[in-house]
């Protein structure tokens, strides 16, 4: 199983990242070691500005490569929720040294994913309202409909380079209002008013 992520596909958020707006998909990917399903994060203490960033996530459901755009769609059924959990300040130093940042992104635990997924069919793929809150506030809260590039883009676009396996899961990128988090915070996401992980943070 392998996670895959995808680096500013809304415009906002590459807005207050100070980044470019990209003209193709950016992804990168994480260890089946960073996944979390359990309601507890513990802060790792190599970082001091951990961040969160809300994702819809795909699950594939079908081995894929080289997938045409057009039938992209068959290669997944589920919509999940997901955090890209970012150690900032790490990241930050990287990207300055002109190194991978895979440490900032990698780590243990650091891709939340909702222990439920919902059937695209019941889905209006195209205006997916999701968001999180922070101890009960409304902290990112995003739409479908803002992706730069949409799920069947994604997938096309993956497929070219990497072959897609039953089970891999696709963090489709965050909207705007990535912040840090602290112990005692409760993260709740949601895709419209349906919850679907809680964790909290240790």
């Amino acid at each position: 199983m392998k996670i895959i992520c995808i680096g500013r596909n809304y415009a906002d958020h590459a807005k207050e990242m100070n980044s470019p707006v990209p003209k193709e998909p950016i992804f990168f990917m994480k260890p089946d070691t960073a996944l979390l399903r359990e309601s507890e994060f513990y802060l790792p203490d190599f970082t001091n500005d951990l961040q969160h960033e809300i994702e819809l996530v795909i699950k594939i459901s079908k081995v894929g490569k080289n997938i045409a755009p057009e039938f992209a769609s068959g290669y997944y059924n589920e919509i999940g929720l997901g955090i890209d959990f970012t150690a900032r300040d790490i990241q930050k130093h990287c990207k300055e040294n002109g190194l991978p940042w895979e440490k900032a992104k990698a780590f243990d635990n650091s891709a939340i994913i909702s222990n439920s997924f919902i059937q695209k069919t019941n889905l209006d793929l195209n205006n997916i309202e999701f968001s999180l809150t922070n101890s009960g506030k409304m902290v990112q809260k995003g739409n479908s409909k803002a992706m730069i590039f949409h799920f069947d883009q994604l997938i096309s676009h993956i497929s070219r380079y990497i072959t897609l396996k039953v089970g891999d899961l696709i963090y489709t990128g965050t909207p705007e209002g990535v912040a840090s988090v602290k112990i005692g915070d409760k993260l709740e996401g949601f895709i419209g008013n349906q919850p679907m992980f809680e964790v909290k943070i240790l």
